[in-house]
C-alpha cells in the first residue's frame, strides 16, 4: 500500500502532536512493508532530507504567514501527489481538509483519510476569517473523506450528531519505557523525583501561565521543568524570572526526553484545550504520575490513574500540587496505573488499527 500524509508541518518531529502523531505512524507503517510518503514545509528541517528511516520525505514550500502557511503547503502537496500514485492520502486536522477532495478530482481511485486532531476553530489565536475557514475545512473532511479517525469517544458522537458519520476511534498512541537511568539530566542538575515536568508547545492554550503561578506559591525544595519551545516562551520565562526553582530546557527528544518523563515526581498537564496529549500518554508510558486540567480529553486519558484540577484555577491546581507533595505514596500508586493504562495506547496497536481503516477505505 502507498500511502501519503498532508497536514503536518514535517518529520522528523521537533515538537507539535500532530507531527510526533505523523512520525510515529509514518514509521510503524514503513516498518511493515507500506510505502510511506511524508510531505514536509520546505525550511521546517535545517538540512533538506529526502528519506528518513525508510520514509520518503518531500519538501514544498508555503508562505509564511500565521493564517497561509498550513493552507498554502497543503495546496502545493495536493498538486504533487497526484502524480505518485498513492493509495491513501491521509489528511490531518479540519484546516487542511479544506482541499482533501483536490486529489480525487484527477484520481478517482485514491482514497481519502482524515484524522480529526482537534477542534482547532475555538483556538482565539485565529481571526474571524480563519475559524471560519476551519469550519469549512471540518465540513469538507465530512462530505469529501473516505474514512475519518477521531481520537476521543466525544469527537465521535460530535461527528454522529452534526454529520451522520461514525468516525473510527483510534487514540493517539506512547511507547512503553521501564529503564532507569538519569545521565542526561546532569545539566540541569535534576535529580531523580525532585521536579515536576511538564511537555508541550508553549503556546497560551496550554496553560503554563496557570501551573507557574501556582508552582512560585508552594514551599518545596522540588522544581518545575518545562519542556518545549513557541511564541509564549519569553512571556512565561518572565512569569518564572522570580523563582530560581523553575527551569526550561527548550525542545528536548529522543534519550534526553525519556530521562525528563522517567525521573519525574509528577507530569503536570495545565491544558485549556486538547484533542488528545501524546506528552500526557508518554508520561503515563514511562511509569510517571499525572496530573491534568479536567477537560474531557485529558480524563479520557488518565481515566482513573491520575489526579485533576478544575482548568484555568490556579488556586485548585496548587492545591493538588501540595496534595500530590503530601502524598507520595498515592503518587506512586498513581504511577503504577497510568503504566498499565498506557498498555492500551502503544503505537504498534495505533498504527495497526490506522492500516485496518486503510483498508476499509480501500475495499470501500
Amino acid at each position: 500500500m502507498k500511502i501519503a500524509f498532508i497536514g503536518q508541518k514535517g518529520i522528523p518531529a521537533r515538537d507539535g502532536g500532530v507531527e510526533r502523531y505523523v512520525e510515529r505512524l509514518a514509521l510503524n507503517l514503513a516498518s511493515s512493508g507500506q510505502e510511506v510518503i511524508v510531505y514536509n514545509r520546505r525550511s521546517y528541517l535545517p538540512e533538506n532530507l529526502k528519506e528518513y528511516k525508510n520514509i520518503k520525505l518531500i519538501s514544498r514550500p508555503f508562505v509564511n504567514n500565521k493564517n497561509l502557511a498550513a493552507i498554502t503547503h497543503t495546496f502545493l502537496a495536493c498538486l504533487d501527489v497526484i502524480w505518485r500514485r498513492v493509495d491513501i492520502v491521509h489528511f490531518q486536522g479540519v484546516g487542511p481538509c479544506l482541499l482533501c477532495w483536490l486529489p480525487k478530482i484527477f484520481n478517482r481511485r485514491v482514497r481519502i483519510v482524515a484524522t480529526l486532531h482537534s477542534f482547532d476553530y475555538y483556538n482565539d489565536k485565529w481571526n474571524w476569517f480563519a475559524k471560519m475557514m476551519l469550519r469549512l475545512g471540518e465540513k469538507s473532511m465530512s462530505l469529501f473523506s473516505d474514512q475519518i479517525i477521531v481520537l476521543t469517544i466525544k469527537m465521535q458522537g460530535y461527528f454522529k450528531n452534526k454529520y451522520q458519520r461514525l468516525p473510527s476511534l483510534i487514540s493517539n498512541g506512547a511507547d512503553l519505557y521501564d529503564q532507569d537511568g538519569a545521565d542526561q539530566l546532569l545539566p540541569w542538575g535534576l535529580a531523580t523525583g525532585e521536579y515536576f515536568l511538564s511537555v508541550s508547545r508553549l503556546i497560551r492554550l496550554k496553560g503554563l501561565q496557570y501551573l507557574i503561578n501556582a508552582f512560585k506559591n508552594l514551599e518545596t525544595t522540588k522544581k518545575l521543568v518545562i519542556a518545549g519551545d513557541g511564541e509564549y516562551l519569553s512571556a512565561l520565562e518572565e512569569l518564572a524570572k522570580d523563582d530560581q526553582r523553575i527551569i526550561f530546557t527548550g525542545n528536548q527528544s529522543g534519550r534526553v526526553l525519556d530521562q525528563l518523563y522517567r525521573n519525574a515526581y509528577a507530569f503536570v498537564q495545565p491544558s485549556e484545550m486538547e484533542g488528545l496529549s501524546i506528552s500526557l500518554l508518554e508520561a503515563m508510558a514511562h511509569k510517571t504520575a499525572c496530573l491534568v486540567s479536567n477537560i474531557e480529553a485529558n480524563l479520557a486519558a488518565v481515566g482513573n490513574s491520575g489526579f485533576s484540577f478544575k482548568t484555568q484555577a490556579v488556586d485548585d491546581l496548587q492545591t493538588k500540587l501540595q496534595i500530590m507533595l503530601d502524598n507520595p505514596d498515592k503518587v506512586k500508586e498513581a504511577a503504577e496505573a497510568g503504566f498499565r493504562l498506557a498498555q492500551d495506547f502503544t503505537w504498534e496497536k495505533v498504527s495497526q488499527a490506522v492500516l485496518g481503516v486503510y483498508r476499509q477505505a480501500i475495499e470501500k
